[in-house]
């Protein structure tokens, strides 16, 4: 048994302070308002002055401290491994559009991995496409030589490598639009897999049928669609307005403004909004670093990832970054923040028992400094990493 002593601790109905967390196994045993240790703990700690909060959840990033997901067999095992630093517990190892070659070396690398996990490593939820199905106006920093419509003969391998490693997918990204969308949604929807909007500049109608077929997952709101308007209010308006929608927001200070956050979470509520990095493999690189995505050189710029012709290509936040913006620029209470960066994605891919601090859920935890640091992160009661 594992036992944390003395910090305030994040419960589903708010902060407990000075409060003791027993570990045993893979999960919490018990959370007591005292904060003496139990005679059968094999490690103690006293984190007084920290604060405990679930493990964050991370469904969208691309890789990690110069690793890409489409780097080869072993990239999701060193992003698994790399990521509880960060305080990430659970991930989607997110692609960009790619040949139907590199996705399934991927799915197969995330079927290994889901098999077979690391013990010091972040849960590996399940694969976040962002596929080749989105449009080529709003691709960003997609490769567009594999980007296609869901009906068309491109389509067919892509398709076929999704459904031979079906278990294995979480969420897939698609633009409405597209000829061939609205049937793929129902399919994919029917086989259990969280169906996202984005990367679109679909109107509010087309986008609504698509939630009426199924949809209920957006991909980084405001980014890569249609800026937000009175008189046409097209993906985005749709998504605000559409509770059954789960939707992610990069909360890095480059992709949305924080008064735009805010705008969000009063539209939806926190426990319908997502915080992600969208980090790539340049996430966790010093300025000037060099890192790939999707086969493609990026370089850290001005807080953010930059192909070499100048387009922005995701983010270099970490989720312990998010998470501290949330709380000291964005303005959310600790307990708002956990729910966007934990509670919510949890429960919006079905991870019973993650994304909460309480007796019998999964000792997925990160102990935060006052300055909100991450100091330790447990991960299905393992620890997984430390600096205390």
């Amino acid at each position: 048994m594992i036992v944390l002593s003395g910090a305030d601790v994040l419960l589903p109905d708010g902060l407990r302070s000075s409060a003791t967390v027993a570990i045993d196994g893979e999960r919490i045993h018990s959370i007591q308002t005292e904060s003496s240790p139990s005679g059968d703990a094999v490690s103690t700690f006293d984190l007084t002055g920290h604060l405990v909060v679930p493990g964050f959840i991370d469904v969208h990033v691309h890789g990690v401290d110069g690793v890409d997901v489409l780097d080869g067999p072993d990239a999701v095992g060193k992003i698994a491994g790399a990521l509880p630093k960060y305080g990430v517990t659970a991930f989607c190892p997110t692609t960009v559009a790619c040949s139907a070659a590199d996705l399934r070396q991927t799915l197969e690398s995330v079927q290994a991995f889901q098999r077979t996990p690391t013990g010091h490593a972040a849960h590996v939820i399940g694969s976040h496409l962002e596929s080749n199905f989105i449009s080529p106006e709003y691709k960003g920093a997609q490769p567009e030589r594999h980007l296609c419509r869901p009906s068309s003969a491109e389509a067919r391998p892509i398709l076929d490598e999704i459904g031979r490693a079906i278990s294995s997918v979480s969420i897939v990204t698609l633009a409405p639009e597209l000829e061939g969308s609205l049937s793929l949604i129902r399919s994919l929807a029917a086989d259990g897999i969280s169906v996202s909007l984005g990367h679109s500049g679909a109107s509010f109608e087309t986008a609504e049928a698509a939630i009426d077929a199924g949809a209920r997952h957006a991909t980084h709101l405001f980014n890569r669609m249609p800026p937000l308007n009175h008189r046409d209010p097209g993906l985005a308006g749709a998504v605000l307005t559409r509770q059954e929608v789960a939707a992610e927001i990069i909360c890095d200070g480059v992709h949305v403004h924080s008064p735009m956050i805010r705008v969000a979470i009063a539209a939806k509520g926190v426990d319908r909004m997502m915080a992600i990095t969208d980090g790539t493999a340049a996430s966790g690189l010093a300025e000037g670093g060099v890192a790939m995505l999707g086969g493609r050189r990026i370089c850290v710029r001005a807080g953010a990832a930059y192909l070499d012709e100048g387009t922005l290509a995701g983010s270099v936040a970490t989720m312990d970054l998010v998470f501290w913006f949330l709380v000291k620029q964005v303005g959310l209470s600790v307990r708002d923040a956990s729910r966007m960066c934990s509670t919510t994605p949890a429960a919006e891919l079905r991870l019973d028992g993650r994304g909460v601090i309480a007796p019998g859920a999964w000792a997925d935890l990160v102990v935060l400094d006052r300055e909100l640091a991450v100091k330790q992160t447990y991960v299905s009661g393992r620890l997984a990493y430390s600096a205390l």
